[in-house]
């Protein structure tokens, strides 16, 4: 059984991520039924410690014809019961979408709440639209939707979103319309909390928007522009296992949700561009990269499914405890404080 953590704030902050949820599974489901073959997304459920402290659910997309990958988790990790801890509780949507067809653009959204045991807490704010096939229609669109909803804290999160997201060895941003409001908290939480919901469901209404147009207009697609996704998808990854500070700290602080925190990875990747990466990384970021080659089929285009999944989240376990030093060297942003999990599963 799955406890909840007992803070007022706490609460709200579910039922945020919980309305979110049900909203965007509904918009997905919507968008299979019109366009593909009108198979509904399945909830899976984890537990933190046997549900003691907490967990989630997590939304997979099941309409192979629509969605390549595509998870919707919620989360909600409390330690009100170990006076070891100082983080009272974590709670969290992310998601992150994977068209089948290479013109519709994949998306990233986090949103969460952290509160600590004194009672300080602040939200994080997140959301990225990533396409393998250039599209200026679809950025600007994405575009206005952030700067619309964010307003005087557009730039602000699109400056903290641009270093994030920069892949140095690369010297490319993952995608290419991105937003990312570290540490925030107005003081005001009923208008922080307002801010939230405005975001995530602009975010969702945007994406939606952006997929049915791509689906609607683009029916087919090439075998060059599918591998240019295969290729971008490559890269995603990339950034996800090099960079992405809260898929790792995910990762270090259990195993309790390796496939949910996997949920952001594509279905395949290019494994060969991934190894020609390897000569650009410092060290021993090079050791992380061959070791994730390595945890990889054979072959060029290669299946990340579940146990590859578990393969990859050992690798990056066994990486960052014989080099914790290397932890230094993922994307930059605000502080993250080092006790706080940022329980992501779609990053």
């Amino acid at each position: 059984m799955r406890t909840m953590a007992t803070a007022e704030e706490a609460k709200r902050a579910h039922a945020l991520v919980s309305g979110l949820q049900h909203y965007f599974v509904e918009k997905l489901d919507g968008v299979s039924h019109e366009l593909g073959k009108d198979k509904v997304c399945e909830a899976v459920e984890w537990l933190r410690d046997e549900g003691r402290h907490g967990g989630g659910v997590r939304y997979e997309t099941r309409d192979e014809t629509v969605f390549d990958r595509g998870s919707v988790n919620i989360s909600q990790v409390h330690y009100e019961d170990d006076p070891m801890k100082k983080l009272g509780s974590a709670t969290a949507i992310s998601t992150i979408i994977h068209p089948a067809n290479p013109h519709a653009p994949s998306m990233h959204m986090h949103i969460s709440w952290t509160q600590m045991k004194e009672g300080n807490g602040y939200w994080r704010l997140m959301a990225d639209l990533n396409p393998s096939l250039q599209n200026d229609v679809f950025k600007r669109d994405f575009d206005m939707a952030l700067e619309r909803v964010t307003d005087a804290l557009y730039e602000e999160g699109t400056a903290q979103a641009e270093q994030y997201f920069f892949i140095p060895v690369l010297e490319r941003t993952r995608g290419v319309s991105h937003f990312y409001l570290e540490g925030y908290n107005s003081g005001d939480f009923e208008a922080d909390i307002l801010f939230a919901q405005q975001f995530g469901e602009a975010v969702i209404d945007a994406y939606t928007g952006i997929i049915l147009q791509a689906l609607q207009y683009y029916r087919t697609f090439t075998a060059e522009e599918k591998a240019q996704q295969i290729d971008y998808h490559t890269l995603y990854l990339f950034q996800v296992l090099t960079l992405d500070r809260g898929t790792t700290s995910g990762l270090l602080v259990h195993d309790q949700n390796d496939v949910g925190i996997m949920g952001s990875l594509p279905s395949h990747v290019n494994r060969p561009l991934l190894y020609s990466w390897l000569e650009k990384m410092p060290k021993p970021q090079d050791r992380l990269l061959l070791s994730l080659i390595d945890a990889l089929p054979e072959g060029k285009i290669v299946a990340v499914d579940e146990r590859v999944k578990k393969r990859l989240a050992n690798a990056v376990r066994a990486h960052y405890k014989a080099f914790p030093e290397a932890l230094t060297m993922q994307a930059n942003s605000t502080i993250v404080p080092p006790t706080v999990e940022n329980h992501t599963t779609a990053e």
